[in-house]
């Protein structure tokens, strides 16, 4: 049976071959806050079109200390191909250079491992194809959201970066964001502190019949 990762779950500290060397994937998180981001397969069009997304919005992550890495199941040279078809697509040079490694992964041992397959896309020799899994860790490498999109369907990237912001934000502070929320929009006080300490810590706060 496949495994997967909870919330609160620690990140596996596997190693892998990576477009940028072999890499223990903890060691690579370091303190930062990261995102892993999986594929079905190198060179397909939703596919392409989602990594050069993600290419694009690489100085938008790096300014919440958010790094990327992506995984699909394909080769290192595999990998290092395609990315030159991204660059490409992105209207830049095509080099092999990415801003964030792709995972090596063409025996499918962490699709498996870490939950990533979808059971109802097969490819052409009828093995269940990589799932668009997101998985968010904190600083603490602690699994702090996940998202999982069939084959079939590309991600939204502009909901990942408003998600980081409420993440980052509610991990700082006793708050919590309401619906649709963006970034500077009103949040809410969470309901574990008490009207007294909210008033200490909020002085500003409009309303404390707020959350719960």
């Amino acid at each position: 049976m496949p495994g997967g990762l909870l919330l609160g779950d620690e990140a596996p500290n596997f190693e892998a071959d990576t477009t940028i060397g072999r890499i223990p994937f903890q060691d690579f998180l370091g303190d930062s806050w990261s995102i892993l981001f999986c594929h079905p397969r190198d060179f397909t069009l939703v596919c392409t079109r989602e990594l050069s997304r993600a290419a694009k919005l690489a100085p938008e992550f790096a300014k919440g200390n958010v790094k990327m890495i992506a995984l699909s199941i394909d080769s290192v040279q595999d990998h290092l191909s395609w990315s030159k078809d991204i660059n490409a697509y992105n209207g830049e040079e095509a080099t092999k250079k990415l801003p964030f490694p792709i995972i090596d992964d063409h025996k499918r041992d962490l699709a498996i491992k870490l939950g990533m397959l979808d059971p109802n896309q097969r490819d052409g020799q009828g093995m269940p194809l990589t799932a668009r899994v997101v998985f968010i860790f904190g600083p603490d490498k602690k699994l702090k959201l996940s998202i999982l999109y069939p084959a079939t369907a590309g991600r939204n990237f502009d909901e990942i970066l408003r998600v980081i912001d409420s993440l980052q934000l509610t991990a700082y502070k006793k708050v919590a964001t309401p619906v649709d929320w963006k970034c500077g929009d009103s949040v809410m006080v969470v309901p574990t502190i008490s009207e007294e300490e909210a008033r200490k810590l909020f002085p500003k706060v409009i309303d404390l019949n707020i959350l719960g």
